[in-house]
């Protein structure tokens, strides 16, 4: 089969109307008429039907001769013998535009295009306007606007204004071109069509994980004509304080992708699904979900070339090509960009319905758009690469990776910066969430050479803008390059961090490391060692670590050994006991309440399958013991407003009966948590010997008795008794891994 050139030399119309491919001309200050290139047009079956979609969009065709051209500008299509010349008399004109705001939007005269690029030397805009959305169809046909840098530039940002364009159904991007000078930090390609930064919407491929469409094209695209979402009469955000939330990390995909969730194969994986396991969620008493990234993303990115992961999907999202659009395939029924916009939009109202506030975990510190050796350019590096990604000007610009993940945004460039302030209003103001968690957020504290900032600019201004005022900002305070910041990341006193020195040292002492009784005291408490004050921990930012800190409680892997997983269901109740009761707003892992497990995979992000997919059937075989235990805990947090105090605790807030402080062997711990209010004090032990230990109990508060609500070493229900069992004994003998809790009540 050869490959011919098809090309389309004249627009019908007046002598004036420019041929095709030509540079976009001035006919007057309001209106030009545009040109249009169709590329790609696969064979004589697909072109008619392509031109029958031409007609419903109201392009007119017309035939002429025969005529084939070589020239680099026009696309190659796979076509035998194609006998007619074709000329377009197009409906459309354009107007040289307005530079903001960015990305498409509505305007008077029609739809306005703009996009920054401080580098490019040429800017054209593809559009596809037929009826489809479907992603075969893009390949298909575009039309082409070759924008004029006379016209169509205002300082470093690109526009123009098309007219007659549908409301909706209009898939667009771009050709950008500019200096091919690597050692500058250019990485133009005009070759590829690259999607919007601004894009409110993207479509893709259709099904999650389709083999068959490995290589997918990314565009914008926009809906204009759909009413505003209806919220409802009697909506209202949630609103909690921090310090009542209790959030669920979570997979929004993997909560109900697997099969025994009992949902319709349509919804499983999807913004609907979640609405559908809301009952569940309300059970269990968590108040916030914590979403894995659900910003757009290709999740076949890995399979692009032969490589050791080139067998994975990825299923957890920390690869972001756009940060504006919801992931398109998280819609149920494959309902595309427009659905997953719409469907997201319920699935939030639905949860705030319920009282469960919604939180975006968000990366904004790398994009999808790999390193130099592998690029998967789609976006940002053809566009303006010097601007969006830090390089090492000292060794031939090379993409610095902070990230782990092959490059780094330029969080701190204004242009980049006001890019993520732009996304941040977006979520807030179009789909109502609550907060966001920032996914390495110690690289949004590097300049634009990547040297950390004592002031980092963005930082600052997500926690000043008046937008986000309400939101819940959440840091990540490491990256991968060692710049750890727990305790000391600039908060401007809005700023919440991930305590990952709480994790580890809860996990060492719980275990049973020695030495880590004052420590673990500490990190219950509050870790006012970390933020009670806001200096630097000596450290410079080194003493980051990787250790999981876990226990395998004898032996690897599964096992039917009854003492051994008894233990490591103990332990697991241990681990939710201390969370609960400690200061500061606590997060669980999804899977949690039913004990789920990776089989010691701790980076499962490439897994589309039970390593990841919450497992419902085990849930309900263990809905009247492991679950009942994880839910009446929280339930129990918010119950007890001492275990939610907003200070760290004082002298006067805790009693600790303990004079066995410097021994490093001592892995007992007993403290009780004082009410001045009412007197219903809080008893709290944690054993982490491996033998038993008689704890002597302090005298209750007058005229109350203390009453066992835990003990993690009974079996269920025994373990958990709400209205608590009477104990008057003067000491009560705590199991070899273990906790107790006891609350005084008259």
């Amino acid at each position: 089969m050869d490959s011919l050139r098809l090309r389309f030399p004249r627009l019908f119309g007046p002598p004036s109307v420019p041929r095709l491919n030509a540079p976009l001309p001035v006919l007057s200050p309001l209106s030009t008429s545009i040109q249009l290139g169709l590329s790609k047009i696969e064979v004589a079956s697909r072109l008619q039907r392509f031109f029958s979609e031409v007609r419903r969009n109201h392009l007119f065709i017309r035939g002429g001769i025969p005529n084939v051209h070589n020239q680099s500008a026009e696309h190659t299509v796979l076509e035998e013998n194609i006998a007619p010349m074709l000329e377009i008399d197009p409906p459309f004109k354009s107007s040289p535009g307005k530079a903001f705001p960015l990305g498409a939007s509505v305007v008077e005269d029609g739809v306005n295009f703009a996009i920054f690029s401080q580098n490019a030397t040429s800017v054209t805009l593809c559009l596809s306007v037929h009826g489809s959305v479907h992603n075969e169809e893009v390949r298909n046909g575009m039309i082409e606007v070759k924008l004029d840098a006379q016209v169509n530039k205002t300082g470093d940002i690109w526009h123009v204004c098309v007219e007659g364009l549908p409301d909706s159904g209009v898939l667009y991007g771009y050709h950008v071109d500019g200096p091919r000078e690597w050692d500058k930090g250019h990485r133009f390609d005009s070759s590829v069509v690259l999607l919007d930064p601004y894009a409110k919407l993207v479509v893709g491929r259709k099904f999650f994980g389709d083999a068959t469409d490995k290589v997918s094209q990314f565009l914008g695209t926009f809906d204009f004509c759909s009413l505003p979402f209806d919220w409802g009469p009697d909506y209202k955000l949630p609103n909690i304080p921090e310090t009542d939330l209790v959030i669920y990390e979570m997979s929004l995909r993997s909560f109900t992708a697997d099969e025994s969730s009992g949902l319709d194969s349509s919804i499983c994986g999807s913004y609907l699904g979640v609405i559908e396991k809301i009952p569940h969620l309300v059970e269990l008493g968590i108040n916030a979900v914590e979403l894995l990234p659900v910003f757009e993303f290709d999740e076949l990115e890995f399979k692009r070339f032969p490589n050791p992961r080139d067998h994975m999907i990825n299923t957890w999202g920390y690869s972001t090509m756009n940060f504006f659009a919801p992931m398109s395939r998280y819609a149920s029924a494959a309902s595309g960009a427009l659905g997953a916009s719409q469907e997201f939009k319920q699935m939030v109202k639905a949860l705030h319905n319920a009282g469960i506030e919604v939180i975006l975990d968000v990366v904004y510190n790398h994009t999808n758009e790999a390193d130099d050796e592998h690029p998967y350019t789609t976006s940002f590096r053809g566009i303006d690469n010097k601007v969006y990604y830090m390089m090492n000007f000292d060794n031939k610009a090379e993409l610095l990776n902070f990230a782990g993940c092959g490059n780094t945004l330029n969080c701190n460039h204004p242009v980049v910066m006001e890019l993520v302030l732009d996304s941040l209003r977006h979520w807030v103001k179009e789909y109502h969430v609550d907060g966001f968690r920032f996914d390495l957020a110690s690289v949004l504290c590097r300049g634009t050479d990547g040297a950390p900032l004592n002031a980092p600019p963005l930082i600052k201004a997500i926690a000043k803008d008046p937008a986000l005022s309400r939101c819940k900002i959440i840091a990540e305070p490491w990256d991968c390059a060692g710049l750890y910041l727990v305790g000391s990341f600039p908060n401007w006193d809005r700023w919440a961090e991930w305590n990952g020195k709480y994790r580890d040292d809860i996990r060492r002492f719980i275990k049973g490391d020695p030495g880590m009784k004052g420590t673990f005291a500490t990190r219950i408490s509050g870790s006012a060692d970390l933020y009670q004050h806001n200096e630097a921990n000596g450290e410079k930012g080194r003493d980051g670590c990787n250790d999981n800190f876990s226990w395998n409680c004898g032996f690897e892997g599964e096992t039917d050994d009854v003492n051994i997983n008894s233990l490591r269901a103990r332990q697991m109740k241990n681990f939710h006991v201390a969370l609960m009761i400690s200061q500061g707003t606590p997060m669980m892992l999804m899977g949690d309440e039913y004990g789920h497990t990776r089989y010691g995979n701790n980076n499962s992000y490439g897994h589309d399958t039970f390593l990841n997919h919450f497992q419902w059937k085990q849930l309900e075989a263990k809905k009247g013991s492991h679950f009942r235990f994880f839910s009446e805990m929280i339930k129990f947090r918010h119950n007890h407003p001492i275990l939610r105090r907003d200070r760290f605790l004082g002298k006067n807030d805790v009693t600790w009966h303990e004079d066995n402080w410097g021994n490093p062997e001592s892995k007992f711990l007993a403290f009780t948590l004082r009410d001045d209010k009412f007197g219903n004090d809080i008893y709290l032990a944690f054993n982490a010997h491996d033998y038993f230990v008689k704890a002597a109990m302090p005298a209750p508060p007058h005229k109350k008795q203390w009453h066992r609500v835990i003990d993690t070493n009974l079996e269920s229900p025994d373990d958990f008794v709400r209205e608590g069992v009477p104990f008057s004994k003067d000491t009560y003998s705590l199991a070899p891994y273990s906790s107790v809790l006891m609350e005084a009540k008259p």
